[in-house]
């Protein structure tokens, strides 16, 4: 989708008043909505077993819901500059299909950033999202590690940022190999 199009603004204009929530409102709306008028859900607690993805399936949608707008604005941000680039028009210039374009010329450069950005999710995918635990009563490592805090575990403590930065470091090792996976120029450089 072109730039500066009804469509363009719509969807910059929708992902601007998603960022613009607070995660928060997101978490209370979610509990609200879902949980106590329409009864899908419940809206706090957890329970092991097959029971739990009722119990999860509200988190998981709230988190996501609160970072569509953001996310969703960088990723076309890191498109739109990829776009605009000489060889972009060299490729249509030459013939290329529009698809062909697209995937295999902006995909492949647009990866990088966002290769990047995702090493910052995969260690919350791990310890937690503290508001998401805390508000829907999930039990996680986030909530463990606070819960360690306040009765001052230091050993609990000391072994969640140790994980933490193990998770990261893994991330960063991950994301130099997809590199090289992503775009066959970073190996020779």
């Amino acid at each position: 989708m072109p730039p500066a199009t009804y469509l363009d603004t719509l969807g910059v204009v929708i992902c601007v008043v998603l960022m613009s929530i607070s995660t928060l409102f997101y978490v209370v709306a979610g509990q609200y909505l879902i949980g106590k008028l329409l009864h899908l859900v419940p809206i706090s607690g957890y329970e092991g077993g097959i029971q739990a993805f009722k119990f999860i399936s509200l988190p998981v949608v709230v988190g996501i819901i609160s970072a569509v707008g953001d996310n969703t604005r960088l990723y076309r941000s890191f498109f739109l500059e990829e776009i605009g680039k000489d060889y972009v028009r060299t490729a249509r210039a030459k013939g290329l299909s529009e698809l062909r374009v697209l995937f295999h010329h902006v995909l492949r450069n647009a990866m990088i950033p966002i290769l990047t950005r995702v090493v910052a999710v995969i260690p919350l995918l791990f310890i937690g999202n503290l508001i998401l635990e805390s508000f829907f009563g999930v039990p996680g490592l986030g909530s463990y590690t606070i819960d360690a805090i306040h009765a001052q575990d230091f050993a609990i403590v000391r072994a969640m940022v140790f994980l933490g930065s193990a998770l990261y470091i893994l991330g960063l090792i991950l994301t130099d190999i997809s590199y090289t996976i992503a775009d066959p120029r970073v190996r020779l450089t």
